[in-house]
This record gives structure tokens, sequence and C-alpha cells, in this order.
């Protein structure tokens, strides 16, 4: 009984002696790697130190260079309410970018775009939904109740019945989608653009049409877009959906080489596709002229040369083109035959004050009316006296247009647009006395902006329409009220 109360004793003894043992040997060894760390990071404390002193001993090419500012162009503070879907060349600047240049000692120079690789793709989702009102105090095809189009205007006395009509839609409400992507070769850009405006077949109907199908790529473009005998920024900010008549404006199918392609610095050379309408005039009771078919061998060749700063500019356009026509039924008369087209387009656009534009243009050319904004056909017969086999031959009509406009911009919330436009035609002989022989274009607004992306507004319009030889014109007056509300959704990198 004793030996185990002894035993007893020395366990109850010994068990603290053990466990104050274990907790010394844990504290020295939590110690040494105290002191391991702390020598490890004196270490790397002189390391850190020895290469700041290396630095600093480096060139002072090695330092970050500031290169100059690199400019990016913001939307116009009061967007027109149809102007085409482009940047404004009348933006004025609001951001800076500085970029640095990498040290000296990069051992790996990085790629000509390696900044747009850095770049995540992006997608713009955006549009606007607009109501038109309007009263018209005379009369037009009632397909183009809307718009005021020269060409639309009775050719004679009560074509389209008596005068004064109300109108409304909702016409010119757009839906458009813009990508960017990333590639090693610089940013894939990419556009889809849709509006309400039914033309062609749909005139008059309230109906998706294709705007824009296009994508760009570094120097070369391809799709649906502006051509480049266009110049879009002469558009003034107006209500009315059609625009002056006497500028050019065409969205082509083309392939297109754009060599400069920078802001307002622009040399463009593209294939566009061709097309073209005849006017049978008298003659179009001939059997021979039932069976003509109009024919394009080659593509349309245009090119624009554009050069100018952020709000000012002078752009230089031409187009040439080649139309044939067949007579599909053999005939001792052969009307088959060919013509040239050509047209010259100067443009500009010219900053006044911080914000205010005076937008001109200045177009002449033959055979090409289908790229003016209202204009008819472009070829018209004419005699070939004295000729038994082709008595009749066709003519590239000669054409002129013209547009000077004036945006003034009085507020940020208050903003007027006025401005006059003239397209004449020189008719063949034989066409009909009712053929259109000159159109003429003016408005006037005044448009508010009682918040961030919406517009309402009012605008006088006037347009007028002379006939070929018979003395005929018709004056067409209205008054416009329209409400515009934009939206605009941004996802990823998109700018």
């Amino acid at each position: 009984m004793r030996h185990k109360m002894a035993w007893a004793a020395l366990v109850c003894c010994a068990v603290p002696a053990i466990a104050h043992a274990q907790q010394s040997q844990d504290v020295q060894q939590l110690q040494q790697q105290v002191q391991q760390l702390e020598q490890e990071t004196q270490e790397l404390k002189a390391r850190l130190l020895t290469l700041e002193k290396s630095q600093a001993a480096q060139p002072a090419a090695a330092k970050a260079v500031v290169r100059p500012a690199v400019l990016v162009n913001s939307p116009q503070p009061l967007p027109s309410a149809n102007a085409p879907t482009s940047s404004p060349a009348n933006a004025p600047v609001s951001e800076a970018t500085i970029y640095t240049a990498p040290p000296s000692n990069t051992t790996q120079e990085p790629s000509e775009n390696s900044q747009d690789l850095e770049k995540k793709p992006g997608m713009d989702i955006y549009g606007a939904a607009m109501l038109d009102m309007g009263y018209d105090f005379g009369q037009n095809d009632p397909d183009w109740f809307d718009v005021i189009r020269p060409t639309k205007l009775p050719a004679f006395k009560g074509e389209f019945g008596q005068n004064r009509r109300f109108y409304s839609g909702v016409r010119q409400s757009r839906f458009g989608v813009k990508s960017n992507f990333p590639t090693k070769l610089g940013e894939l850009k990419t556009i889809f653009e849709f509006e309400l405006f039914g033309v062609g077949v749909d005139a008059g109907q309230t109906t998706f049409r294709l705007r824009h199908a296009w994508g760009e790529l570094k120097h070369i473009g391809a799709g649906q877009t502006w051509s480049p005998f266009m110049d879009p920024d002469v558009f003034p900010n107006s209500l009315e959906y059609w625009g002056p008549n006497g500028m050019v404006f065409f969205r082509n199918v083309q392939l297109r080489w754009m060599p400069i392609n920078e802001g307002n610095h622009q040399l463009y050379f593209a294939l566009e596709r061709p097309g073209a309408s005849g006017d049978p005039g008298r003659v179009s009771g001939l059997i021979e002229l039932q069976q003509i078919r109009a024919r394009f061998p080659a593509p349309d060749m245009s090119a624009r040369l554009r050069w100018g700063n952020d709000r000012s500019y002078f752009q230089v356009a031409g187009i040439g083109r080649y139309i044939a026509w067949d007579n599909l039924t053999p005939s001792q008369i052969n009307i088959a035959s060919n013509t040239w087209g050509w047209g010259t387009n100067v443009s500009s656009n010219v900053g006044v004050g911080k914000k205010d534009a005076l937008k001109l243009s200045i177009t002449y050319g033959q055979g090409v009316e289908n790229y003016m904004n209202d204009a008819p056909v472009d070829v018209a017969p004419i005699a070939n006296v004295g000729n038994v086999v082709k008595p009749i031959d066709g003519e590239a009509l000669p054409v002129f247009g013209m547009v000077a406009f004036y945006d003034r911009y009085w507020s940020e919330r208050w903003s007027s647009s006025i401005g006059y436009s003239m397209l004449n035609i020189e008719n063949a002989r034989l066409q009909e006395a009712t053929a259109f022989h000159r159109g003429q274009y003016g408005l006037a607004n005044l448009l508010f902006y009682p918040a961030k992306n919406a517009m309402m507004g009012g605008e006088f319009q006037w347009g007028r329409r002379d006939n070929f030889a018979d003395g005929f014109t018709f004056d067409d007056y209205r008054i416009q009220f329209g409400f515009k509300y934009n939206f605009d959704y941004k996802l990823g990198g998109a700018k």
C-alpha cells in the first residue's frame, strides 16, 4: 500500500516537470523561427536597396517619358434629332489620356498594338424612340407624308388632292448595336443599326429598315454604311427626317480601304454596289424601250480626302461609274448603249465659337443622281438625228447640289438650326414637260433639351418644286414638332 502511494506521489511531481520542459522547447523553436524570419527580412531589404541604387544610376532614357496627350472626341453635347450615326466633326475635345514609355531595361519591345490587346471586348446598345407630329399646309405624295422631298411634291395642280393635312408617326425611332474586339492587328469594330422608316416597296410604312451593317479592322472595312462620296457631317441639327435635298446622302454596300483614318484626317477608297435608274420620257411608247434592262459591268469607284482639326475640316470626294443597258428583244432598231457617270463633292464644317458650326457642301456631276439625297433618274433619252439604226440614245443627266446650314447652340438646353439647300437637273430634251427640274429646301427650328437623352422642339419647313418645261411650280410649308428619347447602354470595354 505504501509503495502505491509513493508511486502516485512521484507521478504527480513528474508530470508538471515534463510539461514545463515541453513548453520551454516550443518557445525555443518559435524564437529560432522569428530570428530566421528577421534575418530573411534584412536580406530582402538589402536587395531592394541595391536595386533602387541600380535604377537611380540608369541613364535618363530609362525613366518614364510622358508622351503627347491622345485626344478622344466626345459626342456633341446637343446631338441632332436625326443626324447620321457618327461622331460629328465639330465635337469638342473632352478627354485626354497620357501614356508612359516602358523602362529602358525592358528586354522585349511591346507589339505595335499591345494597348489594343490590353483592352476588353465591349458592346454599345443604343437607339431612340421618337414621335413626329406636324401640319402640312400643302400636299405631297402620301407615301412621303412626314418628310419634305421636292421630288415628291405635285407635278401638276391637285395631283394628290386638296391641301392641308395633319400627320404623325414614330418612323424615326432607331435601334443599334456597336461592338469592339481587340486583336493582334488592332481593334475590330462592327455596327448594326435599324430604323422604322420604310422606303422602296415599303414606302409609307412603319417597318424595320437596315441602315448600317458594317465592320472594319485596321485599314479594311466591308458592309453597308455611308459612301465615301458622302459627307454625313453636313447634315443639320434638324427635326425633319429626310434632310437637305442638295447633299450627297447614300448608305451603300462597299469594300473600303482606309490608309488614313484618324479623326478628321481621312483618305478612303471604295468599290461600291452600282445602281441607276432611267426615264423613258416622251418615247416611252416605243416597243423597244419596253424590253430595256440596265446592266452594271463594274462597281462604282469612290474616294475621299478629308483634312482638319477637331471642329473644322475640308473634304473633297469623287466617284466614277459605268452604266449600260441592253435590249432583250432583237430588232432592227438598236436601243442598247452605255454611258459614264462621275461626280465631285466638296464639303466643310467650320467651327464657330465654342459649339456652333457652319455646314457647307457643293456637288456637281453627271449620272450620279441616286447618290443625292433627293433627285430623280440618272439617265434620260436623247435623239440621234439621222441615225436609223440607233435613233435614240441615253444621256447621263448633269446635276448640281448645294447645302448651307448653321447650327447654333444658345446654351446647354437650347439650340437652333437654319439653312437652305438646292438641287438642279439639266434635263434632256426628250423628257416630259412635267419632269423634275429644280428643288429647293429650307428650315428653321428651336430645340429644347430638358434632361440628358431627351429632346423636344418645333420646326418650320419649306420645299419647292419646279418642272422642266411647262412652267409649273409648287411651294409646300409645314410646321413639325418632335419628341425624342435616347437610350445608351455600354457593356465591357465599349467606349
